[in-house]
């Protein structure tokens, strides 16, 4: 009996981690030190600034980002707009490149990089609507085999469902999570299959949605998620995590949901990090594997999360979380703005250097598009480096 109770145990501990990195190459580790990269984020304002075209990426959110097999690097955003900028000043005789109040807003865009250089714009909205009042916007991606074993590879993109909802919704109802297949090198759309359908959650703070960031690790995507739990008036939304086999995104029968205990399929997910108060995350949030140790970059706990950006360590993607760490206050421009998405790009990243983004928009709400005319620089990614350290 003494053996069945110490093995019982074992297999318990080792469940968090059963497919996952060494314990003993864990470390603890924070953030430290960091300092705005300037020149990525003078990049999309050439970009942006750019009048040669007028459908073409003028400024958006979201900013996720995936390198493909030639080298190109293919950037996701959110609400978009094209249109046309026109250089400073702008009719109130400020010092700002602005755009016109009618310039087109797509709810979502895709701009290919090559040699660091952005070059062009896909077509827009490059995943159109579900259905009227829905709406998609894209988060993370990654290049992965057709299926399990395929020698030929596509792009894999998360997309969000959200359904259009009154206040405190004004963002959209959570719906659901989807998986959007585009084809190499020409990127085109070939299908797109809903893999975790939200809408029987009848709460909607409690609803998850899944991609803001993934992970790839000893033959599986790890996937984290979080739920709406801010506009419910809790302080501080949950964190979840789902894994998937390479290969198998796009297979709603592949995923495996952290149930508390285990990876389950077609389990209800269950947090791995947030207590409601103090720790938690953002809806929008990001992981990084450093050797054993997993990363989370997320927007501060309370009122610092307009502005701070606080991090967590664990060794498993179930966690414990660790946190939150050494925060920091990226650069933000004046008047009434915030920050939020920090997301990391490992594909422009190397040599200790971690890079992040963050998006920035104008804080309240009556009067955002206009602002956002009028300063164009207010709703674009910004970017800063940053090094990893051993948390003491």
């Amino acid at each position: 009996m003494l053996l069945v109770l110490v093995l019982c145990a074992a297999l318990l501990i080792a469940l968090p981690g059963d497919d996952g990195p060494d314990d003993d190459a864990c470390r603890a580790l924070t953030v430290g030190s960091w300092k705005a990269d300037d020149g990525l984020t003078a990049e999309f304002a050439r970009y942006g600034d750019d009048a040669g075209r007028t459908d073409d990426w003028t400024g958006g959110d979201g900013t996720h980002s995936v390198r493909l097999p030639d080298g190109r690097v293919l950037w996701l955003f959110s609400d978009t707009y094209l249109g046309r900028v026109y250089g400073p000043p702008n009719p109130h005789g400020e010092s700002y490149a602005w755009r016109d109040a009618g310039t087109p807003l797509v709810r979502n865009s895709a701009v290919l990089m090559r040699d660091g250089r952005l070059e062009s714009t896909l077509p827009a909205p490059l995943f159109a609507d579900p259905a009227p009042n829905q709406w998609r916007w894209p988060v993370a991606a990654r290049v992965e085999p057709r299926s399990p074993g395929s020698p030929e590879q596509v792009v894999r993109v998360l997309l969000w469902v959200r359904t259009a909802g009154q206040s405190p919704w004004i963002y959209g109802v959570p719906t659901a999570t989807e998986v959007a297949t585009l084809s190499l090198p020409g990127l085109r759309l070939e299908s797109i299959t809903e893999v975790l359908d939200q809408r029987p959650v009848a709460d909607p703070s409690r609803r998850v949605l899944f991609g803001t960031t993934l992970v790839e690790e000893g033959g599986w995507t790890y996937v984290f998620g979080g739920d709406d739990g801010r506009p419910a008036a809790r302080p501080v939304s949950h964190a979840y995590a789902a894994r998937v086999p390479k290969g198998a995104l796009a297979d709603p029968a592949a995923w495996q949901y952290w149930s508390g205990s285990a990876w389950v399929p077609r389990a209800r997910p269950r947090p791995v990090l947030g207590d409601g108060r103090r720790k938690g995350v953002g809806s929008a949030f990001s992981v990084v594997r450093d050797g054993g140790t997993y990363v989370l970059f997320t927007m501060a706990a309370g009122p610092k999360g307009l502005t701070t950006v606080a991090s967590y360590w664990a060794c498993s993607p179930a966690g414990p979380w660790h946190g939150p760490a050494k925060e920091f206050t990226p650069p933000l421009p004046q008047g009434q703005v915030a920050a939020y998405n920090p997301q990391a790009h490992p594909v422009l990243s190397g040599e200790g250097r971690l890079v992040l983004s963050y998006d920035v928009n104008w804080l309240e709400m009556t009067g955002a598009a206009a602002q956002l005319s009028r300063n164009v620089s207010l709703y674009r990614p910004r970017f800063v480096s940053l090094r990893l350290t051993a948390a003491r």
